[in-house]
């Protein structure tokens, strides 16, 4: 079933199914209707040669004010979109491409913008038919938004640009023309319309937001085999500790976790409090997971919103200019995530080292392997995953800190969302291969603990068990990480666990 737009309800998951899933998009009635009536609006205002707007007859940034004739209107719409297709660096995936086309059409929709039905249209098509423009990953400043990938996006609608079509890199007309859609002219308003707004920010972090969700339930799974294999107190997860303190996601991950530990008991540790990476995992996930709640409410704010300029208001039959194509509620919010994340691959940094450390790891054998001096065991996969998190407090630096001002300084503070954006994915990318570590660890670990696992967890060590044997040896680890982190990622995972214990919180 089509994803149906109409500028108002699209959630994360809409993205996700559009972009990962290839599913199809389709605007709603409403969303055409009020397309059309917003450009009847800004058409009347075009032909009174007495008004000067914005980026219509007009030019841009510090050329605002250069006076554009009415037979040179529609030659600046495609002047913008030439000149600013100047971004640069590796390309952005398809599935980024696509939420981002996704975010624009949807933008678009709500019918603020003053741009013709075949405009969004053609997008619509492109999306459907798996036409992805070429995106260079670097070039924007989050103000005006995401100018030069959204550019990149635009110059292959013109049947310009560079594109992939069924695999094939391709010119932007040959694709087009292989897809059987029509490149577009484009007319007053319309290039600006598509390269203003935040949505390249936006998609990057809709899908890592996604990401997130996904390993914060991965994190309290593995999270609570290393206590068991630790033999840590699980009465530090109890219900009244925890409504004490009633932060929605601490209650929530302690509520996994109990699930998770079910009929374990406390062990040699009764009565005694286990270090911070065991005991305080509610606390710390859980704060991971509050911020990724507030990151959701405001992205999801976002990407239904107009974040073009100048934005056409047909009850009031007004055409005004205003800022909503900066990016700074993006960039901040995306900085919070990327500090977030990177205390969810911290603390499991930290169990690692307790799962490997001879002195800390209990009965267990140093670096969780036989005949310790001649076998190194996994006491390098610890390294692996500390300079992971160590390259993530780099990448956390928050990027929205930053602005330099451009064209001839009219656009003096920018929101560098972008930027931010992209290294949350690597830090993202980071945390998952630092959690597959553990994953390892507290597997291996199982290896000399007699203690029965608790069915959910029983089950999640036969899963990972089924891909990658005990380490009786030294062996290339580089192996053991890579089908870890793979796991780390499939849905399976998850759902081997909720199989005996239900939906995890």
């Amino acid at each position: 079933m089509a994803v149906k737009l109409d500028g108002y309800s699209l959630r994360i998951e809409d993205v996700v199914k559009v972009a990962r899933r290839e599913e199809p998009v389709q605007l709603t009635d409403a969303a055409c209707k009020a397309v059309r009536r917003s450009r009847k609006t800004l058409e009347a205002f075009v032909e009174d040669p007495t008004r000067l707007i914005y980026g219509v007859n007009t030019g841009f940034g510090r050329l605002v004010s250069e006076r554009i004739s009415a037979a040179e209107i529609t030659q600046l719409q495609e002047n913008l979109i030439l000149s600013h297709s100047a971004g640069v660096g590796a390309l952005l995936s398809p599935e980024v491409v696509r939420a981002a086309m996704l975010l624009r059409i949807n933008s678009l929709a709500k019918g603020f913008s003053g741009v013709r039905l075949t405009l969004l249209n053609t997008l619509v098509e492109m999306l459907n038919k798996k036409v992805h423009p070429a995106v260079p990953s670097r070039g924007s400043l989050g103000a005006s938004g995401d100018l030069a990938p959204l550019a990149h996006i635009a110059a292959v609608m013109l049947g310009k640009g560079r594109a992939i079509y069924n695999g094939e890199h391709l010119s932007g007309q040959a694709a087009m023309e292989k897809a059987g859609i029509e490149p577009i002219r484009l007319e007053s308003k319309e290039g600006l319309a598509l390269i203003n707004g935040t949505p390249v920010m936006c998609a990057l972090l809709c899908l890592a937001v996604a990401d997130c969700r996904h390993l914060l339930e991965v994190s309290d799974v593995v999270g609570a085999l290393s206590v068991f294999a630790l033999n840590g107190n699980p009465s530090a997860f109890a219900e009244d500790i925890q409504n004490a303190r009633p932060h929605p996601g601490q209650v929530s991950s302690a509520k996994n976790l109990r699930k998770l530990l079910a009929g374990v008991t406390a062990g040699s540790q009764e009565g005694l409090q286990d270090a911070y990476s065991l005991r305080c995992i509610p606390q710390v996930h859980g704060a991971v997971r509050t911020a990724l709640d507030h990151v959701t409410r405001v992205l999801e704010t976002e990407f239904n919103s107009a974040t073009d300029n100048p934005l056409v208001f047909p009850d009031k039959n007004e055409v005004l200019s205003g800022g909503n194509f900066h990016g700074e509620p993006i960039a901040l919010v995306t900085d919070y995530l990327k500090l977030a994340m990177s205390e969810l691959g911290n603390i499991s940094e930290r169990r690692i080292n307790r799962l490997l450390h001879p002195d800390l790891n209990g009965d267990l054998p140093p670096f969780l392997v036989q005949d310790a001096g001649l076998n190194s065991g996994y006491m390098i996969a610890q390294y692996t995953a500390a300079s992971l998190a160590s390259e993530n407090k780099v990448l956390a630096h928050p990027s929205s800190v930053d602005s330099i001002p451009v064209s001839g300084d009219q656009e003096d503070h920018v929101s560098m969302g972008t930027n931010a954006a992209l290294h949350l994915r690597e830090v993202v990318e980071n945390v998952g291969t630092i959690l597959a570590v553990e994953l390892l660890c507290a597997c291996q670990a199982k290896e000399y603990v007699d203690r029965p696992l608790p069915e959910a967890l029983a089950d999640l060590y036969n899963a990972v068990r089924q891909e990658i044997p005990a380490l009786r040896k030294d062996e290339e680890v580089y192996k053991h990480i890579e089908a870890a982190t793979r796991l780390i990622w499939e849905e399976s995972l998850i759902e081997t666990v909720e199989r005996s214990i239900g939906a995890l919180d």
